[in-house]
């Protein structure tokens, strides 16, 4: 599929296509790429290049330019549609550059078409969640390791805990599987993306051999960062000219004390699986309280919690999705207009029966005590599950 020429994109045609390949469950072609245009992909999607075998379910066009003609305007500056094509006016963040995709293709071919300016692919992951799920994988908002022979996936709200287990368990040895997003296969298979991993300032100062084997300009930045904020937070306290100005800027700049690291330099490249079979779940949640405790989990629980935090994650998509309807009120899409009933379905036949278990701890927390307290809860979980099974008998199911 080519730009319709209403769009008018300025594209070179003589770089050579680049695949990524996750899992064979979906597969992504980057075309007209620069080797940075491919980089903002691997940022994105993590070192999953490999050619595909089959006609990929997401295309990614780069232009330095996509200028079409005056558009309708849906939002000012957000987005706008001209006879046949919905445009981005803005990308993640808000940063300077347009984009554009067509809602009603996901699931059946769809192209998107992106300026290099901007620092990432719009709705990417979210349009290969909706690939995913088309064909019966269900992507989690969650973590996953193995610790042995154990599979573990940490489910939760965003920034409930799910990180600061999987780091807390790296520190006795545990596999990387994935961080942010996991897909879940009908037999049993947890799939994880080699993303970057988000580490924060306050869970570097717990793991110091981390931040000090990261390159110098990461430490220099985080340095910075940590500076800034400490400025703002003391101009905050003080009534001086600016002080409110400190005030609305201190948790901005709060949100920039991070260092994005690969999980190959987190673990090791012989501790980085990408895959685990689905044993236990956990179900992280922060609380007031100072303690880090584990709690049972009714059944159904986990699916049920996990269906809200899948539409929250889906929200700015259906932000988008909404003016697509707008500006196109005869085009739908059915990838979307289904996500949440196939979700709901895959939650319960996938999470429902396997062993689980709810911990509950402060934030911030200390990521030792937090994955040593999960990982006693899941093997708890595991011997009560074989317990279970034990004393309905064989073939029985468990009372």
């Amino acid at each position: 599929m080519t730009p319709p020429s209403s769009a008018r994109a300025v594209v070179d045609r003589g770089r050579p296509a680049q695949d990524f390949d996750l899992h064979g469950v979906v597969g992504v072609r980057v075309v007209d790429a620069t080797s940075d245009d491919i980089a903002t992909v691997r940022r994105q999607l993590g070192p999953l290049e490999g050619a595909l075998d089959r006609e990929p379910d997401i295309t990614v066009r780069f232009v330095d330019d996509l200028a079409p003609v005056p558009l309708t305007l849906v939002g000012i500056g957000d987005s706008g549609f001209d006879d046949d094509r919905f445009y981005l006016l803005r990308g993640p963040g808000g940063a300077d550059g347009r984009a554009s995709l067509s809602f009603d293709t996901i699931g059946r071919g769809l192209e998107i078409v992106c300026e290099r300016r901007l620092p990432a692919v719009p709705h990417l992951i979210a349009v290969v969640n909706l690939a995913a799920l088309g064909k019966g994988v269900l992507p989690l908002h969650a973590t996953a390791f193995n610790s042995g022979s154990t599979g573990v996936l940490v489910a939760g709200w965003s920034k409930g805990g799910k990180t600061e287990t999987l780091l807390g368990a790296m520190s006795d040895g545990a596999d990387y599987v994935g961080d942010e997003w996991v897909y879940l296969t009908d037999d049993g298979r947890m799939l994880g993306l080699p993303e970057p991993v988000r580490v924060w300032d306050w869970q570097l100062a717990q793991l110091p051999h981390l931040l000090q084997a990261r390159p110098a300009g990461d430490r220099r930045r985080l340095a910075a960062w940590r500076g800034l904020t400490r400025v703002a937070a003391s101009a905050a306290r003080h009534r001086l000219p600016g002080s409110s100005l400190a005030r609305r800027a201190r948790p901005v700049l709060g949100r920039q004390t991070y260092l994005q690291i690969p999980p190959a330099d987190l673990f090791g490249p012989e501790r980085v699986s990408l895959q685990g079979h689905l044993d236990v779940v956990v179900l992280v949640m922060s609380h007031e309280d100072p303690r880090t405790l584990t709690r049972p989990v009714a059944a159904g629980e986990v699916a049920q919690r996990m269906q809200a935090s899948l539409e929250e994650e889906r929200a700015p998509l259906m932000t988008h999705y909404r003016q697509f309807r707008y500006a196109f009120p005869d085009r739908s899409s059915p990838a979307i207009d289904t996500a949440a009933e196939r979700e709901s379905k895959l939650l319960a036949a996938l999470l429902d029966d396997r062993p689980a278990v709810k911990v509950l701890h402060p934030h911030p927390c200390d990521l030792r005590i937090l994955g040593r307290t999960v990982m006693a809860g899941v093997r708890t979980a595991c011997d009560d599950a074989a317990a279970g099974r034990t004393a309905s008998g064989p073939g029985q199911p468990a009372s």
